[in-house]
């Protein structure tokens, strides 16, 4: 089940507004260009801005996301007729021979549990045209990155066109290992409205990872740092062998 922010109506719809810096998708835009992708599957889409960025630029794009809320954004955009919207995940897609699948942001961490991931991976593999690739980004543990998740850090409060004013804040609520729960509250000051959001993130480790797509069947190509947030997050590229039964090296 997608967390409160994704799948609660009244938060989904708010949800690009109080995050409207969405330049950590360029680099995305910018792999798509790197690899000649026409046709692109977007793993945990929510309210379909990387996927309509895509769009624009005349990819076939496939957006997949368990949170009906966030489609329901997403199908109300402008240009969203050119995307294919799927109510899911990766584990149960329609046949599709993508060159690029691609998980943005905290898609690949916020998939924790280790065979809700395997499957993810496996997924992504069987979507992939043979020689196309998987690429997403994961934050490195050793930052602790956490520890900025409190009220003093991330406060703000935005007037919302059509909602008004919504105050909003995250709270740290437990780390346990590689897993880290956090809880965001938001107060809707039209009508004192208060709700919440609790989510799980997946710290882990870049050798995990690689022994994660390994077993899957991808060949990891490169690990690359993050442009946007240098030394703080990876950027996995792998990609589907060319030839059934090729392994890493």
């Amino acid at each position: 089940m997608a967390d409160a922010i994704f799948e609660h109506p009244r938060l989904a719809a708010v949800y690009d507004p109080l995050d409207p810096d969405r330049s950590d998708l360029d680099v995305y835009v910018a792999v798509a260009a790197e690899l000649g992708a026409r046709t692109v599957l977007d793993i945990g889409c929510g309210t379909g801005t990387f996927a309509l960025l895509l769009a624009e630029r005349g990819i076939e794009v496939t957006g997949v996301d368990p949170a009906a809320a966030s489609l329901d954004v997403a199908r109300g955009k402008p240009g969203a007729d050119r995307v294919r919207w799927i109510h899911g995940d990766a584990t149960a897609l329609p046949p599709m021979r993508a060159d690029l699948a691609v998980m943005t942001a905290n898609v690949a961490q916020a998939i924790a549990e280790p065979d809700a991931w395997r499957g993810t991976l496996t997924g992504a593999r069987e979507a992939l045209r043979p020689g196309g690739h998987l690429v997403f980004e994961t934050r490195d543990p050793a930052r602790r990155a956490w520890e900025h998740w409190n009220r003093e850090e991330t406060h703000q409060v935005t007037d919302v066109p059509g909602t008004g004013v919504v105050e909003s804040w995250a709270d740290l609520i437990d780390v346990s290992g590689p897993l880290v729960t956090f809880r965001w509250t938001y107060v809707f000051a039209s009508d004192g409205a208060v709700l919440t959001s609790t989510s799980t993130l997946r710290f882990r480790e870049r050798d995990e990872i690689e022994a994660d797509l390994a077993a899957a069947g991808h060949m990891l190509e490169e690990v690359r740092d993050a442009p946007d947030r240098p030394g703080k997050e990876f950027v996995f590229f792998a990609r589907r062998p060319a030839k059934a039964g090729l392994k890493n090296p």
